[in-house]
């Protein structure tokens, strides 16, 4: 009794304030959290849990000494996904970024990928662009996957020091390296070394972000780095 009557209320919540898809944005009812479930059906995914992508490892060959690269869905302009993404990064909606973590840390277990990693780290934003946006998409993507993959999360270890321009306003792969450079610092190197990491971030262009970040773990002791990622542009 109980729990129909709490669902005829979320069901007239669902009419007087509605909620929507943020993939395709149409309405959404009952049981269906952030995503409606056609786009759970079709939303692009790149299985590479499944099936290694050289394009994706391919960007870090002879920059990043990175034992996998894995990222759940496939970005393309004006497509879902992009959708998801820009929600997540000027929407402050970390409870979506956690959903998201969640959902891809279940595909992960189906290869036991809790089993290759000690520890999950998100890519840090300074202290200044986080109280901007709200918060940081990539701590809370890694949040839901540390739910689910029973593995720690560390949001300390890895710091930002420099305040740069976004990325996507950098144009070349050397601009946005140079954008980078130096930026992270590891601040607790006693956790990091003799660690499994997986480094995490929203989104994988150039790599150029990810490549910085992990090479500064690997300079402190971490012993092998797994890279995953919401989205890849490929």
């Amino acid at each position: 009794m109980k729990t129909t009557f709490k669902r005829y209320i979320n069901l007239l919540l669902d009419f007087i304030y509605p909620r929507v898809c943020v993939s395709c944005e149409k309405n959404i009812l009952g049981p269906e959290n952030h995503l409606c479930i056609e786009c759970l059906l079709t939303i692009p995914k790149t299985n590479s849990h499944l099936h290694p992508i050289e394009l994706l490892d391919r960007k870090f060959w002879g920059k990043l000494n990175v034992k996998q690269v894995y990222s759940f869905l496939k970005f393309s302009k004006k497509g879902k996904v992009q959708n998801i993404l820009h929600t997540l990064k000027y929407k402050n909606k970390p409870e979506l970024a956690e959903y998201i973590g969640k959902m891809y840390a279940n595909d992960l277990m189906s290869i036991q990928f809790e089993e290759k990693i000690d520890l999950i780290i998100g890519i840090p934003l300074h202290k200044d662009k986080q109280k901007l946006r709200g918060y940081n998409q990539a701590d809370a993507f890694a949040k839901g996957l540390s739910e689910v993959l029973k593995t720690p999360y560390d949001d300390e270890s890895l710091v930002r020091q420099t305040f740069t321009i976004s990325q996507t306003k950098t144009g070349s792969r050397f601009k946005r390296f140079k954008n980078i450079e130096g930026v992270f610092e590891v601040k607790n190197p006693e956790n990091i070394e003799g660690r499994r990491i997986a480094l995490v971030d929203d989104v994988l262009t150039t790599g150029s972000t990810l490549e910085e970040a992990g090479n500064i773990l690997l300079a402190a002791g971490c012993s092998e780095l797994y890279i995953i990622t919401i989205a890849s542009a490929y």
